[in-house]
């Protein structure tokens, strides 16, 4: 049986998803723009793609111009390759050739058995003295099969140019992963149009199209256009919650990266509302106008009485907690602070700190 000659696009950058799951994202793009090519582009994995070579290079005038093509569209560092079956022509890909028709055996031959992604098998082939394709290629099919398997007698046929396809090549998860890197339903494709309300009235749908919204954002301005804020590990309410770009791993693991570290000192609950930044100066004083400062032990001199904050006119304190000291960075410069809850006259909670004898106001509550 003829194999199919291929055309595949073999992305190095994005071969593995990484922490802020751009990868995908930029491999849509890929893909999308060599559609505009040829309309029957296949993701095999995550960077990699595939299309028949037949149809475009009738059309563009040869499979050199189907690779020019192709690499001026893609916009992402690429490496192009045809050959006859989709295992050859990954590799035709990663070595930016164009391997003739009909002479794929003599292409796969000093290729090392690894390529065929069988560590136990290669192990052993190895171990007597069959360290390339061609060599496996040369071995009797029917001794093949019966020392070593089925599986290892596809490889054989594989090796040998009857075969073009490997099981585990292909990544059979990809459309999917693609569906939600575009910000579609994995289960049903595109989004429903506006008018279609969703089981319960519409959210589900709302929520789909927010995502493609969001998804054609970062496509034309770059991954970090979109953010959401995620909670994680710290002491500080600052440290607590950070912007990450939205769609990505990183939005989705807020609660393992809490429970992570224990985080002594950590602010106890409740969370205050608003963080300010920057934070601003304050002044505590007691009741015969001495300043409130925190001991070597981490206790107050006194009790909170009254609260200026800027400059600004004194308020009545009253009610207070803590202090909570934090012993920072021992292994390089030391930092020690304590924070202080106050509520004022007026009803206002906030979270004071302290640190080298000057107060200041971190976050409010409501």
């Amino acid at each position: 049986m003829e194999m199919e000659r291929l055309v595949v696009v073999w992305c190095p950058e994005l071969l593995e998803e990484g922490p802020r799951g751009e990868e995908a994202r930029r491999f849509v793009q890929v893909v999308a723009r060599a559609t505009e090519l040829c309309p029957w582009v296949h993701p095999v994995r995550l960077g990699v793609c595939a299309m028949p070579a037949r149809g475009p290079s009738r059309f563009f005038g040869g499979e050199a111009m189907v690779v020019s093509r192709l690499g001026e569209a893609v916009a992402e560092p690429a490496c192009i390759g045809v050959a006859d079956g989709l295992f050859a022509a990954v590799l035709a890909a990663r070595s930016g050739l164009i391997v003739p028709a009909n002479e794929t055996a003599t292409f796969l031959a000093p290729w090392s058995v690894a390529t065929l992604a069988r560590p136990d098998l290669a192990v052993t082939l190895q171990r007597l003295g069959v360290t390339t394709l061609g060599q496996f290629a040369a071995l009797p099919s029917a001794h093949v099969s019966d020392r070593f398997g089925a599986d290892a007698a596809a490889c054989h046929r594989v090796a040998r140019a009857e075969s073009g396809e490997l099981a585990g090549l292909r990544d059979h998860s990809i459309t999917r992963r693609l569906r939600v890197a575009r910000g579609e339903d994995p289960e049903i494709g595109a989004a429903p149009p506006p008018y279609q309300p969703g089981f319960f009235g519409g959210a589900s749908a709302a929520d789909t199209r927010a995502a493609l919204s969001f998804t054609a954002v970062q496509e034309r301005l770059g991954v970090e256009a979109v953010l959401v804020g995620r909670m994680q590990g710290g002491r500080d309410p600052a440290e607590q919650a950070t912007l990450v770009p939205w769609g990505s791993p990183e939005a989705k693991s807020a609660a393992a990266v809490i429970a992570a570290a224990p985080w002594p000192g950590r602010l106890p609950p409740p969370a205050p509302t608003q963080v300010l930044h920057p934070p601003r100066r304050a002044e505590v004083v007691d009741v015969g106008d001495g300043l409130i400062a925190v001991s070597g032990r981490g206790l107050l001199n006194g009790a909170p009485d009254r609260l200026s904050i800027n400059g600004g006119p004194w308020q009545q304190v009253s009610g207070w907690a803590g202090p909570w000291p934090v012993t920072e960075r021992w292994w390089s410069v030391r930092r020690r602070r304590a924070r202080l809850q106050v509520v004022t006259a007026d009803g206002v909670a906030r979270l004071l700190c302290s640190e080298r004898g000057q107060w200041c106001v971190e976050a409010v509550y409501d």
